[in-house]
């Protein structure tokens, strides 16, 4: 008995090798788990549930196979994939979460999410994740011609690169007062996030425990979780 948990793989076409992993992943890792957790940043971007561009649908494909192979699949949009809808829901299988889930972990309640969410003291960004997370704002942008929006996300992703080098370090990190926050809102001894691309095992107080997955630019990072244990790993790409 284990479960699986990936984030931040960034997938796009410029890099094929991250989505060859990622398929290796899903059939010869992913089928024996008792279910696996995406948390956010599948996608480099995703432009929408329409966009049925080759990666998308090697993706979607993927995740319908494990589905159907018995192992159930669970995705928490990301700060780069948090446009996928229920269409994404209804071609891949997998069950789309909320921002924060709490789950029964092999006895140990776990709160799961993305991670941007932590990130309070980036003022700029969280008002800019409320703003395009407003649901009228996103029927909006949905009715526009797929090739006018791809062409807003390549302008989106420019700017939000250039700006993220002038960004300090310690402001893209989470801040603590919002882990205790949300761990104690729903009650949970084990915070799971992505986000950051900072990995570690971060031991809390009362025992409680927070774990960053990393990112799939270099490596594969792999989160396996059991009743007796806990692994946060690398696989080369």
């Amino acid at each position: 008995m284990r479960t699986l948990f990936i984030s931040d793989l960034h997938l796009t076409p410029s890099h094929a090798e991250m989505t060859e992993a990622f398929i290796r992943f899903m059939r010869e890792d992913a089928p024996s788990a008792d279910a696996l957790y995406i948390l956010g940043d599948l996608f480099e971007f995703w432009v929408g549930d329409d966009d049925d561009s080759p990666l998308n649908h090697t993706v979607i494909s993927e995740i319908r196979r494990l589905v159907e192979s018995g192992t159930p699949c669970f995705f928490t949009q990301g700060n780069r994939d948090f446009l996928v809808g229920k269409l994404f829901q209804q071609k891949s299988g997998a069950t789309l979460l909320g921002d924060e889930t709490l789950i029964d972990l092999y006895g140990t309640p776990t709160v799961l999410l993305h991670g941007d969410t932590l990130c309070t003291d980036d003022v700029k960004y969280q008002k800019f994740r409320q703003k395009v997370h407003m649901k009228w704002l996103q029927w909006v942008y949905n009715h526009i011609p797929l090739r006018l929006r791809r062409k807003l996300v390549k302008k989106v992703q420019n700017n939000a690169n250039d700006e993220k080098k002038t960004k300090s370090y310690d402001i893209m990190d989470v801040n603590q007062q919002a882990v205790t926050d949300a761990m104690q809102r729903h009650g949970a001894q084990l915070m799971i996030h992505g986000h950051t691309h900072r990995p570690n095992i971060h031991q809390l107080d009362d025992n409680k425990q927070r774990i960053v997955l990393g990112d799939w630019y270099t490596q594969a990072s792999i989160l396996e979780i059991t009743a007796e244990s806990t692994r946060l790993y690398n696989r080369p790409l």
